[in-house]
């Protein structure tokens, strides 16, 4: 196992990681003791674990992988190991208090920082710096989503958001064609930190196909739901059958009928649905569903990453939809800036090519594929992100309002288990 060489100057690093944190503590700030210890549930953890766990990660890379320090906390590979300690495990913990919780972390992020700003670090060096920054990202990530599903109070550093961005009203869904042909899928050497799933990229050949140029919509999805989609059989695959029933799902999971009309419950707020904004918080098999009601199809990966990158007058790939330079809130919605999903006809700047809308942010978008490695994978150093995972979830791809500027690009392979409903996830459909 090789550490991979990581291009990135001590700034960027040392940047990465206190934002990291400041994140991350600011998402906490307004929950009381008793939040912070949440409550059971599917694919939930307690806060007080997520905070615990983010420097419990930085102190096993940075500090005992790298110089061989003794841990910190004694017991704490038995809380906040992810790897070993399940989902249902992760409430049988006596946690330390919330302030013992702050000091620890606070603790390992002055030695990581007095670590990064004693020495150059080496490209091999760099990359746990990364890793433990864009690890933190993650997690915040998957905080919000913990707070939405309690339905607690929205963090007030997501109350600040500006107005929103205009929008084409003229603009109407419609379908792009992609001309198909050789595509490079996958990450490029030059990249400067990718993980071991995204290596490397390799010719795929793909049929000419045609793609919707923006997610499915609550519009969308609410007439496959007024057209009884979550009872009728025909719409659904074996497993996604099996599961709607088992859940008694029918409709996505935040929604509410009150009145006659549809509202969606966003944090602690019931909020009336938005036509135009795109449906999050369904699961792969509901994807599934819908495009089988509409006659449509979920894109394969290739095809996602070919219509949000290549350009087909040169055949030249992009890094990202607009170009090769880095997301702009022009171009895409990341970074928590919104406080939520934008309407799909907003961000024209940030279209691909071949004229698809927000392929980079906004939601993360299911396709067809199953998680699987790519050919001549090699597992980095972090082997429990990747490997334990092939075949047994599915790809989406794209990040959402929630996720970092600093992490995504068109190649990022994110992945779920089918059933998955909580994570800020929607879809866009292809042509049968």
């Amino acid at each position: 196992m090789i550490t991979p060489e990581v291009r990135s100057t001590p700034e960027t690093l040392l940047d990465a990681l206190l934002d990291a944190r400041r994140v991350e503590l600011a998402l906490l700030d307004d929950l009381s003791d008793a939040q912070m210890l949440g409550r059971r549930g599917h694919f939930l953890e307690p806060p007080i674990w997520e905070m615990g766990h983010v420097g419990w990660f930085q102190e096993y890379w940075l500090l005992r992988r790298l110089d061989g320090a003794d841990p910190l906390l004694p017991g704490a590979d038995e809380i906040y190991d992810s790897f070993n300690v399940s989902y249902t495990q992760r409430w049988d913990h006596r946690f330390p208090s919330r302030a013992a919780t702050l000091a620890y972390i606070t603790e390992v992020l002055r030695r990581s920082v007095a670590r990064l700003e004693s020495r150059e670090p080496r490209s091999d060096e760099a990359y746990f710096y990364t890793l433990a920054a864009q690890h933190e990202d993650m997690h915040a990530e998957n905080l919000t989503a913990i707070l939405q599903t309690l339905g607690h109070t929205r963090p007030a550093s997501l109350r600040s958001a500006g107005a929103p961005p205009p929008v084409d009203h003229a603009f109407r869904p419609v379908d792009v064609v992609v001309p198909g042909g050789t595509f490079m899928l996958g990450a490029d050497p030059e990249e400067p930190f990718v993980f071991d799933n995204e290596k490397w990229a390799h010719p795929v050949e793909v049929a000419p196909f045609r793609i919707a140029a923006t997610p499915v919509t609550n519009a969308e999805l609410q007439a496959f739901v007024d057209d009884g989609g979550y009872r009728r059989r025909e719409c659904w695959g074996r497993r996604g059958w099996d599961w709607r029933r088992r859940e008694g799902a029918e409709h996505p999971l935040f929604w509410q009928r009150e009145g006659g009309c549809w509202f969606e419950r966003r944090f602690e707020l019931l909020v009336p649905l938005e036509p135009w904004h795109p449906v999050v918080h369904v699961n792969w098999y509901e994807a599934e569903a819908f495009c089988r009601w509409a006659g449509r199809r979920l894109p394969t990966e290739a095809e996602w990453e070919m219509a949000a990158t290549l350009e087909p007058a040169t055949g030249r790939k992009r890094r990202f939809p607009w170009g090769d330079a880095p997301p702009t809130p022009e171009c895409a919605n990341l970074d928590y800036r919104a406080g939520g999903t934008l309407d799909v006809r907003a961000l024209p700047a940030g279209d691909s090519p071949v004229g698809c809308r927000q392929m980079i942010g906004n939601v993360w978008e299911w396709v067809a594929d199953t998680f699987e490695p790519y050919p001549g994978f090699v597992c980095d150093p972090y082997r429990e992100y990747s490997e334990p995972h092939f075949g047994g979830k599915n790809v989406l791809k794209g990040g959402c309002w929630t996720t970092r500027s600093r992490l995504i690009r068109a190649t990022w392979r994110n992945f779920f288990k089918r059933h998955r409903r909580n994570i800020f996830a929607g879809f866009r459909t292809a042509a049968c």
